[in-house]
C-alpha cells in the first residue's frame, strides 16, 4: 500500500495525542476511516467513500495514494493555534508552503498569496471540497514574494469552517488543469454536527498590531439525513509600525477588518444521491501605508506636495474594500456501477481602492498658479478591478475488480470554465495631470494613482477540457496511475498534458514511489489585461511607471507577443520507511522544469530602449513594464519528514520534523525579436532573483507536543534558510545583492483543558524576536532596512484563545 506522507502522520501526532496515534498505528498507509473517526471524536463507523486529492478513486476501506499528500487536520490548529488566519497557519506547519505577509507592497499588503515548492502563487492550484477555487483580481506588482503573479486568497476562508487541508506535492495539471504545476491544495470544509466558538486576542511585544478574533460554527440536521454547517468569523487586525522614530514611514502589518460567513452541507435525494452545496462571502476593509512624501524644504516641493496642505510631509493610505464570494452546487449519485458527480462552481473577487491622506499635486499646483492656496482634495476613489469565474464539471468513476491484476479504477470527465476580468476607472482627480504632462510626475493621487479611462477593461474567455484517469492495483504491493487531459482556451489555443505514477512496496515497512508528468499554466486574464500607471520609489526617488497590457499600444510598439501558456515537466521519486509503530520517515525528491514562464519584465526607459521614448513621453511616464513569456526555469528539491511518539514522565510526547530544501534557477531568457540584445532589461538581475529566491531555499519545522493531565504544551522551532535578493542599482554598478542570513523562530503555547467542552490557550510566536537581516533601505523593495521576507519584520507576538463547545 502507498503512504500518505509522513507530515500527515506527524501533524496527527501533534494534534491528536496518544489515543489517535494508537488507532492510526503510524502505519505507512493512514486509514482514512480511522482518520475521520479521530477528527469527529466518535466511535468507528462505516465510511461510504473517501476522496484524497490526486486520486479519483473512492474506496470503502483505506485510502492509498501513489504521490506525496500531506493531510493537515485543522481542528486543533483552529482551536489552539497562535496564528489567526489560514495562510500564516500553514506557513508554520507545511515546509513546502510559503506565505509571507508583505509591507509597502500596495494591494499585496492586503492579500497573503500562497505558494508551494518555491514556485509562484499562480502555479499552485487551490480546491475547496474538490472544486477549483477562484483566484484574486489582484496581480502582485510589488513585494519580494510572488511578484507578477496572481494567487488565491486563503484568508477568505474561516479556519473554524475547515476540516482539513490536503497538499498534493506533485504536478497535477493532467488531473486538474491549469495552475497545478507545483501542486494542489484541497481545503475540505466541515459538516459535523454540534456547535463551537472561539474568541482570540494577540498583539506584538512592541505594543501594537492588536488582533481580535471571534468565530462560531454550528452543524445542524437538515431533512432526512441532511446536514447544514454554518460558520461566521470576525477578525480585526491592527496596524503595526517598525519604522525608527525619525523615519516618517509606516512599516508593518496593514490594518484590516473582515467579516466572513460560510455555509456547507448536503441533502439526500433519490436513491443514493446527495445534493451538496457550499456558499461563502467575505467583506474585508484594509488600509496600507504608502511611501512617505516630504514636507516643506524637501525634494518633493512643489512637485509632489503642497505647503498649504502638508507642510511637514504626509503618508498616503491605500485603502481597499475587498469582496470575495463563492458558491458550489452539485449532485453525486451512483448510477449502476458508476459514481457520477455534476457540479457548478462560482467565484468572485473584487478590490476597490480609496486613497486617503493624499493629494493630487498637479491640481494643487494649478490652483496655486491661478492665485489659490495650492490645494486639492485629500481623498480619492481610485477605481479597482474584479475577477469572476464559473466552472462546470462532470466526473464519472468506476472500480473494476480483478482487471489489470487486483483491480482498476477508471475515471473520466469534462470541464467548462468562463472567466471575466474587469478594471474600472477612478474619479478624475485620482489620475488627471491638471498642470500638463512633464511637470515633475505630480499627477494623480499620491501613493496610488487611480485607474484611468484608458485602463477600463472587460476581458472574457472560456475553456473546455476533457480528461481520462486510470488507477490500477497490479498486486497488493504494486500500484500505478495514469492520466491524460486535453484543454482548449479561447484566447491562446489548446494543450495536452499527461501523468504516470506508481509505487512498489519492497518490504512491509518500505515503500518506493515515483511520478512523471507534463503540465501547463494558462496566462491569467489579469496578467494579459492589467493596465495601470503607478509611482514606484527606486532608491528613495519616485518614478512614474506604466504597466502596459498585452496587445495594447505600448506593448505592441515594444514588440511584445501575445501571451501563451507555460509548459512544465515534473519528476518525483520518494520513499517511506516505518520501522516501528513509533517511528516514521519519508523522503521525496522532485525536479520541475518550466518553459516559457510568464514574467513581469524589468523597466524599459527612453535610455535603455530609445524606440519607446516618444510613446512614454506622451504618457507622461518614465518607465514601462510588460508581462511576457521569456524565462525557462528549473526547480529541484527534497521534502523530508520524520515522526516519533513516546511516553515521558507519565505524559505523551509526540515529535515531528518536516523539512524542505529547494533551488530554482533561471536557465534561459529568450527575448522577443524586437527586444533581442535587451535581455538584461527584460529580466534584470533583480527580477531574476525574485523568481529564484523569492522564498527561502530551505525551511525546517521541528515540533513537540507534550500532554500531561489537563495540560498540553506545544513547541515549534521553525528555521528559515538564506535568501538573496537584488538591488535597484545592481551588482554591475558595484552594489552587492541583499543577502539574508538563516533565521530561527520559536513558538510556544500552553493549553489548559478546563473540561471536555472548554479549553484556554495562551502563548507566544517568534519568542526570540528574530527579524530578517538588515539591508540598505535605498535598495530594498519596501524602502526599509527590514524586507518582508522569511517570517516578516514584526518580531515577537503574544496570544490567547478560549474555545467552547456547546
Amino acid at each position: 500500500m502507498f503512504a500518505v506522507t509522513h507530515l500527515r502522520q506527524a501533524v496527527l501526532l501533534s494534534l491528536y495525542g496518544a489515543s489517535a496515534i494508537t488507532a492510526l498505528a503510524l502505519a505507512p498507509a493512514v486509514h482514512a476511516q480511522t482518520l475521520a473517526t479521530a477528527e469527529a471524536d466518535v466511535a468507528p463507523a462505516p465510511l461510504q467513500s473517501v476522496t484524497v486529492v490526486g486520486s479519483r478513486r473512492a474506496t470503502s476501506s483505506s485510502t492509498d495514494t501513489v504521490v506525496p499528500v500531506d493531510l493537515i487536520p485543522m481542528n486543533k490548529l483552529a482551536e489552539q493555534g497562535g496564528q489567526f488566519d489560514l495562510a500564516q497557519t500553514l506557513t508554520y506547519i507545511s515546509p513546502s508552503f510559503n506565505s509571507t505577509r508583505q509591507s509597502g507592497a500596495d494591494g499585496a499588503d492586503l492579500v497573503d498569496s500562497a505558494a508551494l515548492r518555491g514556485l509562484g502563487s499562480d502555479q499552485t492550484l487551490v480546491l475547496v471540497n474538490g472544486k477549483r477555487r477562484h483566484t484574486t483580481a489582484l496581480v502582485n506588482l510589488f513585494g519580494a514574494r510572488n511578484r507578477g503573479n496572481t494567487g488565491t486568497d486563503l484568508n477568505a476562508i474561516p479556519m473554524l469552517a475547515i476540516k482539513d487541508v490536503q497538499i498534493l506535492r506533485d504536478g497535477a495539471a493532467a488531473q486538474y488543469g491549469s495552475d497545478a504545476i507545483a501542486g494542489v491544495m484541497d481545503i475540505s470544509l466541515k459538516k459535523s454536527k454540534g456547535c463551537e466558538a472561539i474568541a482570540g486576542y494577540s498583539q506584538y511585544s512592541a505594543g501594537d498590531g492588536e488582533n481580535w478574533m471571534g468565530s462560531a460554527y454550528c452543524g445542524f440536521d437538515l431533512g432526512n439525513g441532511g446536514v447544514l454547517a454554518l460558520t461566521g468569523e470576525y477578525l480585526d487586525r491592527g496596524r503595526s509600525n517598525r519604522a525608527e522614530p525619525d523615519n516618517p514611514r509606516i512599516i508593518g502589518d496593514t490594518k484590516t477588518e473582515s467579516q466572513t460567513i460560510y455555509a456547507n452541507g448536503e441533502l439526500p435525494t433519490t436513491g443514493n444521491g446527495r445534493l451538496y452545496f457550499t456558499a461563502g462571502a467575505q467583506k474585508r476593509d484594509g488600509s496600507s501605508a504608502a511611501f512617505a512624501r516630504g514636507g516643506v524644504g524637501s525634494d518633493d516641493i512643489p512637485s509632489r506636495n503642497s505647503a498649504a496642505m502638508y507642510p511637514n510631509g504626509f503618508v498616503p493610505f491605500i485603502n481597499a474594500k475587498i469582496e470575495d464570494r463563492t458558491a458550489i452546487l452539485g449532485h453525486r449519485i451512483q448510477l449502476g456501477e458508476w459514481n457520477t458527480d455534476i457540479s457548478q462552481t462560482y467565484g468572485y473577487n473584487k478590490m476597490k481602492y480609496d486613497i486617503s491622506n493624499t493629494i493630487n499635486a498637479s491640481i494643487a499646483n494649478l490652483d496655486l498658479q491661478n492665485g489659490g492656496r495650492g490645494v486639492s482634495a485629500s481623498q480619492f476613489n481610485a477605481g479597482g478591478f474584479s475577477f469572476q469565474q464559473l466552472t462546470t464539471n462532470l466526473d464519472l468513476s468506476r472500480y473494476y475488480d480483478g482487471i489489470m491484476g487486483k483491480g482498476m479504477n477508471v475515471a473520466f470527465g469534462a470541464e467548462y470554465r468562463r472567466e471575466e476580468f474587469k478594471i474600472f476607472a477612478g474619479e478624475a482627480g485620482s489620475y488627471i495631470d491638471a498642470d500638463g504632462v512633464g511637470n515633475g510626475g505630480n499627477a494623480g493621487s499620491q501613493g496610488f494613482p487611480g485607474f484611468q479611462p484608458g485602463d477600463i477593461t472587460n476581458a472574457k474567455r472560456h475553456s473546455n477540457a476533457a480528461y481520462l484517469d486510470l488507477e490500477a492495483d497490479f498486486t497488493d504491493r504494486v500500484k500505478a496511475q495514469a492520466a491524460v487531459r486535453y484543454e482548449k482556451f479561447s484566447d491562446f489555443g489548446s494543450t495536452v498534458t499527461g501523468k504516470l505514477a506508481g509505487s512498489i512496496r519492497v518490504a512491509d515497512s518500505v515503500l518506493l514511489r515515483g511520478s512523471a508528468s507534463t503540465g501547463f499554466r494558462a496566462p491569467s486574464l489579469q496578467q494579459s489585461h492589467l493596465s495601470t500607471t503607478f509611482t514606484d520609489f527606486i532608491g528613495g526617488v519616485p518614478k512614474e511607471v506604466v504597466l502596459a497590457p498585452n496587445g495594447g499600444v505600448v506593448a505592441n510598439a515594444a514588440g511584445i507577443p501575445k501571451l501563451k501558456e507555460e509548459k512544465s515537466t515534473s519528476f518525483t521519486l520518494g520513499t517511506t520507511w516505518t520501522p516501528t509503530q513509533a517511528i516514521s520517515l519519508t523522503a521525496d525528491l522532485y525536479h520541475i522544469k518550466i518553459k516559457d514562464r510568464i514574467v513581469l519584465s524589468g523597466r524599459f526607459t527612453a535610455d535603455n530602449y530609445p524606440d519607446l521614448s516618444a510613446r512614454l513621453a506622451a504618457l507622461g511616464v518614465g518607465e514601462a513594464q510588460f508581462f511576457v513569456n521569456s524565462a525557462d526555469t528549473k526547480t529541484q528539491g527534497i521534502d523530508l519528514t520524520a515522526s516519533h511518539k513516546a511516553t515521558v514522565l507519565g505524559g505523551r510526547l509526540n515529535t515531528f520534523l518536516a523539512m524542505n530544501v529547494s533551488k530554482t534557477e533561471v536557465t534561459d531568457v529568450h527575448a522577443p525579436a524586437s527586444l533581442r540584445g535587451f535581455e538584461d532589461v527584460l529580466l534584470s538581475e533583480k527580477e531574476r532573483l525574485y523568481i529564484e529566491q523569492g522564498a527561502p531555499r530551505s525551511k525546517f519545522t521541528l515540533g513537540f507536543n507534550y500532554g500531561l493531565g489537563a495540560w498540553d504544551t506545544d513547541l515549534k522551532i521553525i528555521h528559515f534558510g538564506p535568501q538573496t535578493l537584488g538591488t535597484f542599482s545592481g551588482t554591475a554598478e558595484g552594489v552587492p545583492n541583499q543577502r539574508y542570513k538563516s533565521k530561527t523562530s520559536a513558538d510556544l503555547a500552553f493549553t489548559y483543558n478546563i473540561n471536555k467542552n472548554m479549553k484556554l490557550t495562551f502563548g507566544g510566536n517568534n519568542l526570540f524576536g528574530a527579524r530578517p537581516t538588515a539591508q540598505d533601505a535605498d535598495q530594498t523593495d519596501n524602502g526599509f532596512k527590514y524586507e518582508s521576507v522569511q517570517f516578516g519584520l514584526n518580531g515577537t507576538s503574544y496570544f490567547s484563545r478560549l474555545w467552547v463547545k456547546f
